[in-house]
């Protein structure tokens, strides 16, 4: 009997809404409308490589994909359909021929420059209920998970 009313209290206590996973899908989801408004010609994925490239220069596919926290699958899809933008290129590495080169070409370089300056303006309405103090508070907190 004690179990049950356990169980019970259990089941009341436990709001979805107050959820971390939900609040974090929640804020996701805001963040991706923005995205999409500010950035119709990538998607997110997309733009967290152009950036890496743009910041890191060349490297290869599988340290790419290790830079920006994807898989190698879904680094190899994503840069797949930046090549046929015209966004990157791919080249053999000259110490590995096994091992793929990825870099901006002229038009991903552009590209890279406008996308990272509409990045801020994302974060920046994506952030807007917060003071400064509270968005550093959010990302410091965020890195910890």
């Amino acid at each position: 009997m004690i179990k049950d009313e356990a169980s019970n209290a259990q089941k009341v206590e436990y709001r979805l809404e107050d959820q971390i996973g939900f609040k974090l899908r929640l804020a996701n989801q805001k963040h991706l409308e923005h995205f999409a408004e500010l950035m119709p010609d990538a998607t997110p994925t997309q733009f967290a490589i152009l950036a890496r490239l743009h910041a890191d220069g060349p490297l290869s596919q599988n340290h790419l994909g290790r830079r920006v926290g994807m898989d190698s699958a879904t680094t190899k899809g994503v840069v797949d359909r930046l090549r046929s933008k015209g966004f990157v290129q791919s080249t053999a590495s000259k110490t590995d021929l096994r091992r793929l080169e990825i870099s901006l070409t002229s038009t991903g370089q552009e590209f890279a420059s406008r996308a990272i300056a509409t990045a801020t303006k994302i974060s920046a309405r994506t952030t807007a209920n917060l003071s400064t103090r509270e968005t550093e508070r959010l990302l410091a907190l965020l890195e910890k998970l």
